[in-house]
């Protein structure tokens, strides 16, 4: 059988990436096709694996900038030829899902959420835009066509597999397709309980708007205490402006594993203020046996359980965190019995499943 994995972009490292190397793990033959990629950010994972990429890589900022390009996306990921191959495997949140496959090979999508930016958060997306109000129309039209796009591209794909009910619920509702719930990988040995956990609470991510760390902020400037932040993005001049004066608040910056890990096990708690479609950030602080502070919608229902390991704020804003986090009591919490909660979502635990899963959708496309 000749496989092919397909990836959006290879330009940061996040949990689609954890994804993407889990796969890379199973079908190790696979050539990987994505959009682009930055060989700081690939070769974490992917150093010796076979990169095929678009016309956007070779093209003037097509790498730093690529988002210039996202109107020519589509076309870029269809010209890829995947004629051979028996099975495609697309790792997509946005374009690699378009890919166009042979009528005899099996298309199975791991989809991390329909395109956030066309669809559930189109109109957030487009205000949080630092443009005048005339380019902001001119991207609107542009994202009516990628929609448009979109919804095609999703009609291609034969089987959906969805990384939580959250997404599950997406995908029947933009897309109109039904998919099963597997939920991504998260390498757990790398996290470890400490004895004692220490005084200030963590946050963590791409630091981007809609992962709402300005939220965070805004609600520890009002209380006396720690707050750790760590992360990089282009929100980071923003968020420290907010925090300008804030004696209680660090920012770390970007952070290497092993501080990571360090960091998460002795935290009091691990905030997490934003609606995700799975949420691995939260899983690795449960990992190191540290309860989540979480907001109340999205993937964090599906991995936090209240009062056990953590809790949820209900309201997305500085005050309902606030409130939760003065109610906060580290002692009700149990640190053993956490990280064997976070234990279920582990990258063998995936590995398994999907193998699984894509073994059987395949054996039955073959008898069709």
């Amino acid at each position: 059988m000749k496989v092919a994995l397909i990836h959006d972009h290879l330009a940061q490292d996040g949990g689609a990436e954890k994804v993407l190397k889990a796969l890379a793990d199973l079908f190790p033959e696979a050539p990987i096709y994505t959009l682009l990629y930055e060989k700081k950010n690939a070769d974490k994972y992917f150093k010796n694996k076979h990169i095929e990429t678009s016309v956007i890589q070779k093209l003037p900022g097509g790498i730093k900038h690529y988002q210039w390009y996202m109107p020519f996306m589509p076309m870029a990921v269809e010209f890829f030829d995947l004629s051979g191959y028996d099975l495609v495997i697309s790792d997509a949140s946005a374009f690699a899902k378009g890919v166009i496959t042979p009528t005899d090979a099996l298309h199975i999508c791991y989809c991390h959420t329909p395109t956030r930016y066309l669809w559930s958060d189109t109109h957030q997306y487009i205000n949080e835009l630092k443009y005048n109000k005339y380019f902001k129309k001119v991207i609107s039209f542009v994202l009516n066509y990628i929609r448009m796009w979109d919804k095609l591209a999703a009609d291609r794909v034969d089987k959906y597999i969805a990384n939580s009910r959250a997404v599950e619920r997406r995908i029947k509702k933009y897309y109109r397709r039904g998919s099963t719930v597997i939920y991504p990988p998260v390498e757990i040995g790398k996290f470890y309980i400490s004895p004692e956990p220490e005084d200030y609470f963590l946050t963590g991510s791409r630091l981007v708007p809609y992962k709402r760390v300005d939220l965070v902020i805004e609600a520890f400037k009002k209380l006396d205490k720690k707050l750790k932040i760590f992360g990089d993005g282009v929100d980071l001049p923003r968020l420290k402006e907010i925090a300008a004066g804030c004696g209680n608040i660090e920012f770390l910056g970007r952070v290497d594993d092993n501080i990571r890990a360090e960091l998460y096990s002795k935290c009091q708690a691990f905030i997490h203020p934003q609606e995700e479609d799975f949420g691995i950030t939260a899983v690795e602080a449960m990992a190191s046996g540290r309860p989540v502070i979480a907001y109340g919608k999205g993937g964090a229902l599906e991995t936090v359980v209240e009062n056990f390991t953590g809790e949820f704020f209900n309201g997305q804003t500085a005050d309902s965190l606030r409130e939760a986090v003065e109610n906060f009591d580290n002692k009700k919490y149990n640190p053993e019995a956490i990280r064997r909660h976070a234990e279920k979502f582990s990258a063998e635990r995936f590995k398994s499943e999907i193998k699984n899963y894509i073994e059987e959708e395949y054996r039955k496309f073959k008898a069709c």
